[in-house]
C-alpha cells in the first residue's frame, strides 16, 4: 500500500524539532504533528529552563545546523563543583584535565527554542503541521494509519513509522500499547536566572541538600540558571516568596561559593517524577526524549539523553533510507532499541539514585557520604570517568 510519508514525528518540542533537524535533508518523506498551533518567533519562550548540553550534545546541534543559531547565548562549563550540604567532601571536575576546552555549555531553554525555529524555517524535506492532534493508530503489516484531528478536519496519514516525541503523557505510547512505571519523588523544581556578583566563571554547581538538589549554571552577563528543588509541599510557599525573600533564601540554602546573589527573574515550578517507558520501541513505533523517559534534573542528564535517542534515531533512518529499506522493519527497530539500553538504563540509574541517596539521613550515612565525595575528589581516574560521561561519552577520548 502507498504511504503519504515514511516518517510520522508526533511532537514539537525541543527533542521532537531537534528530531525533524537531524532528518532535514535525508532521502525521505518525514511529516511532524503538533498539537499546539505556531507561537510567535519561539516555541519555548514560556520555558524558564536552562539547559547544562553536554559536549556531545553541542556536536550533534552543530551537525543539524542548530547550534550557530544558539552559540551566541550559550556560556561554556569549564568545571563543575559537586558538594553536599552539610558534608565535607566535594568534587571538582574540570575540562582541562581531560584536556578538552569546555565540559559542555549551558544555555536557555527559549535560545534552544529559537534556533531551532531558526533551523528548519528553510525546512524542505520535513513538513511541519500545527495544530494537529494525534486520536488514533491503525497498524498492520505493512504501515500505520495516524488519524490527526485538525482545525480543518480528520486527516488519515499512511506512513511507515511513527516517532513518540510528544512528552511524559505520550499518546503514542498509549496508542502503541506500551506501559510505563513512575515514582514520585515527592519534589518540585523552581527554576529560574538569578544574577549575581562574584560568581566563578565558567562554573557550574551541584548543591546536594536535606530537601533535594540546588544547582547553578553559569550564563551570560553574570547571570546564573537556578534549579532548587524542594519538596513539593512545600513549593507554593517558596513561589511566593517576594523577590528578596526567595533571594535571601537562595543564598542561605547555597552559600557564598557563587557569590552574591543579586536579583531573581521570573520563577516556575516543575513536579519531579520519574517515567519510564517499559519499552522504546513497538509495532512501528519508536519513542524519543520524555516519550522514552522522563527523569529527575540532577546532574542535568534528562535533555542531553533525549538528544541522544534522536541521534541514534536519526542514523538508523539515514541507513534505511540509504538503502531504500523500510525504516518500520521490526529487526531494525529492535536492533535499535538493544543498542540504546545500556546508556539509557545507566542514565535513568544514577539519576534516581542519585535523588534518592541525597534525601535526609541519619548522621552515619551523611558521612559515609562526604567521605565518598573527598575521596572521589582525590581519585583521578574515576574523575576523568564521570567528566567524559558528563560529556555524553561512556569511554575517555571517544569523542569524534
Amino acid at each position: 500500500m502507498t504511504c503519504d510519508a515514511d516518517v510520522l514525528v508526533v511532537g514539537g518540542g525541543l527533542v521532537g524539532q531537534s528530531l525533524c533537524a537531524a532528518l532535514e535533508g535525508l532521502p525521505l518523506r518525514a511529516v511532524q504533528v503538533e498539537c499546539d498551533p505556531p507561537r510567535a518567533g519561539d516555541a519555548a519562550r514560556w520555558d524558564e529552563r536552562n539547559f547544562a548540553l553536554a559536549h556531545r550534545s553541542v556536536l550533534a546541534l552543530d551537525r543539524w545546523g542548530v547550534w550557530p543559531h544558539a552559540a551566541a547565548e550559550a556560556r561554556p562549563i569549564v568545571e563543575v563543583h559537586a558538594s553536599s550540604r552539610g558534608d565535607f567532601g566535594a568534587v571538582r571536575i574540570s575540562a582541562a584535565d581531560c584536556g578538552v576546552d569546555s565540559l559542555g555549555h549551558t544555555v536557555p531553554a527559549r535560545a534552544i527554542g529559537v534556533a531551532l525555529a531558526a533551523r528548519l524555517a528553510g525546512c524542505r524535506t520535513v513538513e511541519r503541521t500545527a495544530p494537529a492532534r494525534l486520536s488514533a493508530l491503525a497498524f498492520d503489516e505493512s504501515g500505520v494509519t495516524a488519524t490527526l484531528d485538525t482545525p480543518s478536519g480528520s486527516r488519515a496519514l499512511r506512513v511507515r513509522l511513527v516517532v513518540g516525541a510528544d512528552g511524559t503523557a505520550s499518546a503514542v505510547r498509549g496508542f502503541a500499547g506500551i506501559g510505563a512505571e513512575t515514582r514520585d519523588y515527592g519534589q518540585t523544581a523552581i527554576v529560574c536566572t538569578i544574577a549575581t556578583r562574584g560568581a566563578p566563571p565558567g562554573r557550574a554547581f551541584e548543591r546536594f541538600t536535606d530537601s533535594g538538589p540546588f544547582a547553578l549554571l553559569p550564563l551570560s552577563d553574570d547571570r546564573l540558571g537556578l534549579v532548587w528543588t524542594v519538596p513539593a509541599v512545600d513549593a507554593e510557599t517558596a513561589l511566593a516568596l517576594d523577590d528578596d525573600a526567595f533571594i535571601a533564601a537562595a543564598q542561605v540554602r547555597f552559600g557564598r561559593r557563587a557569590g552574591t546573589f543579586l536579583r531573581v527573574g521570573r520563577r516556575q515550578t516543575w513536579p519531579l517524577r520519574l517515567t519510564r517507558a517499559l519499552r522504546v520501541v513497538g509495532e512501528r513505533v519508536v519513542l524519543v526524549g520524555n516519550a522514552a523517559q522522563t527523569i529527575h534534573p540532577i546532574g542535568a542528564q534528562g535533555f542531553n539523553l533525549g538528544l541522544r535517542d534522536v541521534e541514534a534515531l536519526a542514523a538508523l533512518l539515514a541507513e534505511a533510507a540509504a538503502g531504500g529499506a523500510d525504516p518500520g522493519n521490526a529487526a531494525r527497530l529492535a536492533a535499535h532499541a538493544a543498542a540504546r539500553e545500556a546508556d539509557r538504563s545507566a542514565t535513568i540509574r544514577i539519576s534516581d539514585g542519585l535523588a534518592r541517596a541525597f534525601l535526609p539521613t541519619a548522621l552515619p550515612l551523611r558521612l559515609l557520604r562526604g567521605a565518598a565525595l573527598a575521596a572521589l575528589d582525590r581519585a583521578p581516574p574515576l574523575k576523568r570517568d564521570l567528566a567524559w560521561a558528563l560529556m555524553g561519552w561512556r569511554a575517555a577520548g571517544t569523542a569524534q
